[in-house]
């Protein structure tokens, strides 16, 4: 703790900078440096000659909306077990978590950047509260992925050899079985207070203390987190397909669904650092897609154009403008606190 507050703002100011400064020039590499940016501009631009594409590229962008307010719900939902938040205000610490996480591997700066915006709840809880919620997007993710993963093999793959067809079947019921085992872990996360605590040593008073925020969370209270999470993976998968449609890339609704929901579960099984999110990103898209075209459209060469084109713009309204927008709330994160009534 920071006693003297003239010491205490000028490293809380100096953080902020470094935050903006970092989320500024990540993007500017992402985009501008590492990616042809020229011909992504020209082939907007040429794009936006088509009323339907600007009719379907808005309907993409509103949806962000939607995205990441059902998001600010959920977390404010979450939050209130230790500090109530506005919207607004819920809607700030996410987008401050964007700006924090864009530069960090796989993200892990969102649980930081949320939790500082609380002005008296205990941060570490705040951080636990968080991964509470990540968890539950990413149990939908797995759950929707895993699926769409049982009806994408046997349309790809030839499964009617004995040993592959049996092995086939053996990947279904683990898939079935883990599945099943997540959801039980997820609405008894309770457990994870317990094992922490058989990490922990039992001097660590303060940290068995906020661990314990885990069993503060009924059944019906991570249903409705569930739900939430849920909610946001259709808005965000059906985006995908809108922007893909928006570029020209002719897909079947039905298949574009398996085959996103099966991109979003590869995404999130790589052990990726952001900085090279957006190029990892477009190589997965393009892989899965492929594949699909290869059995189902003779024009992939030319759709390969418009699967780049929407993988990057939903990258860049999803995540880039949000994390831009972020860095004006960035100024408000108070990394250092004066009063240590809550332990923070």
């Amino acid at each position: 703790m920071i006693k003297n507050p003239k010491i205490r703002k000028t490293y809380n100011i100096i953080i902020r900078i470094l935050i903006i400064l970092a989320t500024y020039g990540f993007l500017y590499k992402q985009i501008i440096l590492k990616n042809n940016y020229s011909d992504f501009v020209s082939n907007i631009e040429e794009s936006f000659q088509s009323t339907n594409f600007v009719l379907l590229f808005c309907l993409g962008c509103i949806l962000v909306f939607i995205n990441w307010g059902i998001e600010s719900f959920k977390w404010k939902y979450l939050i209130k077990k230790i500090e109530f938040l506005s919207f607004s205000k819920s809607v700030k610490a996410v987008l401050s978590g964007i700006s924090v996480s864009i530069f960090t591997p796989n993200r892990i700066g969102e649980y930081f950047g949320r939790a500082f915006i609380l002005e008296r709840a205990n941060r570490f809880e705040g951080v636990l509260i968080t991964i509470i919620g990540s968890i539950s997007q990413l149990l939908v993710t797995i759950i929707f992925g895993s699926i769409s993963l049982i009806f994408f093999i046997p349309e790809f793959f030839d499964v009617s050899e004995y040993f592959f067809g049996y092995f086939f079947i053996g990947l279904v019921i683990s898939i079935l079985v883990i599945l099943i085992l997540l959801l039980v872990f997820f609405f008894n996360i309770k457990i994870l207070t317990s094992i922490l605590e058989s990490f922990s040593k039992k001097k660590w008073v303060k940290f068995r203390k906020r661990i314990k925020i885990f069993s503060q969370y009924s059944k019906k209270e991570l249903l409705t987190v569930l739900m939430l999470s849920f909610s946001r993976y259709i808005i965000f998968t059906l985006q995908f397909f809108i922007l893909l449609k928006a570029f020209s890339v002719d897909v079947i609704f039905s298949q574009s669904i398996i085959i996103i929901s099966i991109i979003f579960l590869v995404m999130t099984a790589l052990p990726t650092v952001t900085l090279a999110e957006l190029g990892i990103r477009g190589s997965v898209t393009l892989y899965f897609f492929g594949l699909y075209f290869a059995k189902h459209g003779p024009l992939i060469d030319q759709s390969n154009v418009g699967i780049i084109l929407a993988s990057s713009a939903i990258w860049i309204i999803n995540l880039a403008i949000p994390a831009l927008l972020g860095t004006i709330f960035v100024v408000n994160l108070k990394f250092f606190r004066k009063n240590p009534q809550n332990n923070q």
